[in-house]
């Protein structure tokens, strides 16, 4: 009886060690080792919506809609066998997105081949935009405190609302970074760019770019593996600080895709 109760107890304490296993992982990056905790992703994404999310660049928002053809409708509610819908959005305007050198040039490159990984060393940052003139401009000033080793940077803009998540940026002039904020990550060995609004450079400024063309280095080797992702969302909870950055990107030949960037914290 005792030696069924004992191996009762065991069983019990393997079963409670097994519900409590958390999922580790060292990455090995630039000859450093990195821990994270996979159970802990922090997804600083935000998804396409039907008629509602985030939005840019005057145009309609995103539909989600079912398919109805020869007979067949792809809505289980309506008698359909399975839910089969059409998405249209514009990588742009309606979801994070990840973009390469292709956005700015005459030949088409795609983001689907710039990454050849996708976990990198990064550093969220938050700064308070400045006004200038009728503009909020984000200055150099705000990163004198690059880590040397990152590869890529989490920019927070100041003040955080959720309504980030929701927000139509079309004709509001959002903030924006200066050029040579963009030279600077560029000079850095920064590949990859990520930030919460619409877009790196300033709404209407006449197709200037100059952020976009400082930063992918339009004006002489293209930066064929960096990367600018624009519509991020990262919560407040984040502090500002190192992570392992999982950059993953939809598998579509295009200059820009939806993307999912997912913050992990370093252990220590």
């Amino acid at each position: 009886m005792r030696i069924a109760l004992l191996l009762l107890l065991i069983l019990s304490l393997i079963a409670c060690n097994q519900n409590n296993t958390t999922m580790t992982a060292t990455i090995h990056i630039e000859s450093k080792n990195y821990k994270i905790d996979l159970d802990k992703p922090i997804d600083i994404s935000i998804p396409v919506q039907h008629q509602s999310g985030v939005g840019a660049w005057y145009i309609d928002q995103p539909t989600i809609k079912h398919v109805e053809v020869d007979g067949y409708v792809g809505k289980v509610e309506l008698g359909g066998s399975t839910n089969f819908n059409d998405v249209s959005f514009n990588p742009h305007s309606h979801v994070t997105h990840t973009e390469c050198v292709g956005h700015i040039t005459k030949q088409v490159y795609s983001v689907n081949q710039a990454l050849n990984r996708t976990f990198f060393k990064a550093q969220v940052i938050s700064v308070q935009p400045e006004e200038f003139e009728d503009d909020l401009i984000i200055t150099l000033e705000k990163f004198t405190h690059i880590a040397d080793d990152v590869e890529a940077i989490v920019i927070r803009t100041l003040p955080n609302s959720g309504d980030k998540k929701t927000r139509n940026y079309s004709h509001t002039n959002p903030p924006y970074l200066l050029e040579e904020v963009a030279v600077r990550f560029r000079e850095s060995g920064i590949k990859h760019l990520l930030i919460d609004l619409p877009s790196v450079d300033k709404e209407k400024d006449e197709g200037a770019l100059l952020a976009h063309k400082a930063f992918f280095n339009y004006q002489g080797d293209y930066r064929m593996d960096a990367t600018i992702t624009e519509f991020i969302y990262v919560p407040d909870e984040v502090s500002d600080g190192n992570y392992l950055l999982d950059l993953q990107i939809a598998p579509i030949e295009n200059d820009a895709a939806p993307s999912r960037p997912i913050l992990y914290k370093i252990k220590s």
